[in-house]
């Protein structure tokens, strides 16, 4: 059975930062392609940044573009996001996800193209 749980939300001041991090109870973490999403109160959940499985690939909301950066490391079946120049419109919970599915054959920024979700972190950023 598959876990993922993110730690590493909180409450920062705009233009702040924080990291996120999501670790993965899995066999094998390089079948996995990750990503993170974030729901804020009212909204859709939606896509923030994907990773393939290898690190090689990475894709962006263009809403975090230049501003978050996302990584993984597979020795310790984490994914990580790093969230700099905080706005308050990036006040969500953030969740973690994870697929199976090819890279090449998924869209990255699509909520069904993942399997698997862990329960979400808060990030508050205040004004």
């Amino acid at each position: 059975q598959v876990q993922l749980v993110e730690s590493g939300g909180g409450l920062v001041q705009t233009g702040g930062s924080l990291r996120l991090s999501c670790a993965a109870s899995v066999r094998t973490f390089t079948n996995y392609n990750m990503g993170w999403f974030r729901q804020a109160p009212g909204k859709e959940r939606e896509f923030v940044a994907a990773i393939n499985w290898s690190g090689s690939s990475k894709y962006y909301a263009d809403s975090v573009k230049g501003r978050f950066t996302i990584s993984r490391d597979n020795a310790k079946n984490t994914v990580y996001l790093q969230m700099n120049s905080l706005k308050p419109e990036d006040t969500a919970v953030y969740y973690c996800a994870g697929t199976t599915r090819s890279w090449y054959l998924m869209r990255p920024e699509g909520l069904h193209s993942y399997n698997y979700w862990g329960q979400g972190t808060q990030v508050t950023v205040s004004s």
